[in-house]
């Protein structure tokens, strides 16, 4: 037997061995136990982490996106104010059933006889995404026809003397609604054959169109 082996021999003993390996078989348990629980825990505990600065993140972000949205909401309440003003102001508040009513109404005020009211065209707003729509109908754009108006062509005959025909139209060019008239034609009434004189008192036969925005 060799020094060496002496040596080894005294080194490895019984009772080293005793102390040793327990304590060898006891750390790679604790090892273990650290890798299956400790290790998961920390990553868990540092995902937690993250979310919680994310959200405190947020939090803090909260007051400047409601002072945002409060912002929005009075630009987009505005927005709808100023378009029901505009609405308003070109069509009032009635439709074309209610302003023929008006129509009728005002005419008997000044001894309008109507021979005819008759509606015979109608437009909508027609968006600009529409635009080959336009084309293809040949549309011409109206600054007036907004989203929200209605557009009416009123072919109207009636009689009236001059002074009843004057403040008649007077009067409408002060209704709610925005009016037009183009093709106006005003003939002396005949009776009879004859061609009544050219008095305060004589009729007129007059025809014309009308142009009425109404609402929708």
């Amino acid at each position: 037997m060799t020094g060496s082996d002496l040596k080894r021999k005294k080194f490895i003993t019984p009772e080293r061995a005793a102390i040793i390996l327990p304590t060898i078989i006891s750390a790679f348990i604790s090892f273990i136990i650290f890798s299956a629980f400790a290790v998961p825990k920390y990553v868990s505990s540092n995902r937690l982490n993250n979310e919680l600065k994310e959200y405190k993140r947020k939090v803090n972000e909260l007051a400047a996106l409601k002072l945002q949205s409060q912002i929005i909401t009075k630009n987009l309440e505005k927005l709808k104010n100023e378009k029901e003003r505009i609405i308003n102001l070109i069509s009032g508040t009635s439709n074309l059933d209610t302003f023929i009513k008006r129509l009728g109404t005002t005419g008997e005020k000044y001894n309008i006889s109507f021979k005819s009211i008759k509606p015979i065209s109608s437009l909508k707003y027609v968006g600009s995404n529409n635009s080959d729509i336009q084309d293809e109908l040949n549309i011409n754009i109206d600054p007036l026809l907004v989203e929200g108006v209605k557009k009416y062509t009123i072919d109207v005959k009636f009689d009236s003397q001059y002074k009843d025909l004057l403040a008649f139209l007077r009067e409408l060019e002060f209704q709610e609604n925005i009016i037009l008239f183009s093709d106006m034609n005003i003939e002396l009434k005949e009776e009879k054959g004859n061609l009544r004189s050219k008095t305060k008192s004589s009729f007129l036969d007059v025809s014309l169109k009308m142009i009425v925005y109404g609402k929708i």
